[in-house]
């Protein structure tokens, strides 16, 4: 869920959403829209655009009416808006009129930022909603969703629907409110596999993680069924890179809890127990291979050879064979 200030009245007479994440903009603006219609089911919403905001329009939207009706004026992509409207704003934030909630959605870059420093400065509600670039931020995404529907969700469950859905918050908000509507008690990885298992399956991670246990029939499957299915070769090298550099960390690591290891490597205590399960068969000199295969596999891949598929099937035979090479020695 987005961050809030600490006053987080959604009918304060500004809010600020800041940020480029198109799902936390839409509900900063539905939850200010909920509130109003609960104060008042008559509320009158305006959702502009910048051009449809030109100067006077927000002093029009805003003049006292005879019926002193409840209004929310939403504002979107603020920073796009023109020098003279601009004023408008920055002179309505100095009075603003009552009953009236104004949302300004604002992508928080240099781009108008007198008026988000403006907005700053009078006082807005401010709702934080950045862009989710990194996988740990997805995760902590899915799991703030399943928490905020009261519903228990495991750490590999989680995992493996990021693994399976990808970057888009939309889908994955919307796979997390199927299964919370679905099944019953906690939901764990196989629940996950059972209801996504064409994506599943088609993730790279999972190419990645049966190459590394040395299951190399299940692995070709896998990055078939990703390729065909149109996942990008770039992000399969990736993953397998992922894994196998967490075989070698893990490998060169103390011993100790998974919980102190996962600070001291940067991973979540969830994923060393994998790993260490993963790690069983492989030795330094393996993992020296199996780094090397995918630096080729890499090059193959961004224009380094003809053929980047047989540069992903050469990579994954050859990690597959390296996890298990203390068996063979």
């Amino acid at each position: 869920m987005p961050k809030k200030t600490a006053d987080d009245d959604p009918l304060a007479p500004l809010t600020l959403a800041v940020g480029q994440e198109e799902l936390l903009l839409d509900r900063a603006v539905q939850q200010v829209v909920a509130a109003a219609r609960a104060a008042d089911a008559d509320t009158d919403v305006r959702d502009l655009t910048p051009d449809q905001l030109q100067p006077g329009t927000l002093a029009e939207l805003t003049s006292p009416s005879l019926f002193a009706e409840r209004k929310v004026v939403v504002v979107r992509n603020a920073q796009d808006l023109s020098a003279d409207t601009v004023k408008d704003v920055k002179a309505y934030l100095g009075s603003p009129a009552e009953e009236i909630t104004l949302v300004l959605l604002h992508a928080g870059g240099a781009k108008g930022k007198g008026l988000l420093d403006a907005a700053r400065k009078a006082g807005a509600r401010e709702v934080a909603c950045p862009k989710m670039t990194k996988p740990a931020d997805r995760l902590a995404f899915t799991r703030g969703e399943f928490r905020a529907l009261g519903r228990s969700a495991t750490p590999e469950a989680c995992q493996a629907l990021v693994d399976a859905i990808g970057s888009d918050l939309r889908e994955l908000a919307s796979a997390v409110t199927q299964l919370a509507a679905d099944v019953e008690g906690t939901i764990d990885e196989a629940v996950v596999g059972r209801y996504y298992t064409g994506r599943a399956e088609a993730s790279s991670f999972t190419v990645a993680d049966r190459a590394v246990e040395g299951r190399t029939a299940e692995a070709l499957e896998a990055l078939r069924w990703s390729l065909a299915t149109g996942v990008a070769p770039v992000l399969i090298t990736s993953a397998l890179a992922q894994g196998v550099r967490a075989i070698g960390k893990l490998s060169g690591a103390r011993g100790g809890r998974p919980a102190d290891l996962a600070r001291e490597l940067g991973m979540p205590p969830w994923k060393i127990d994998r790993v260490r399960q993963q790690m069983r068969g492989w030795t330094p000199d393996g993992v020296a291979v199996a780094l090397r295969a995918v630096a080729e596999a890499d090059a193959g891949v961004k224009g380094g050879g003809d053929d980047p598929e047989y540069a992903l099937e050469k990579a994954v035979v050859t990690i597959a064979r390296a996890a298990r090479s203390r068996g063979r020695g």
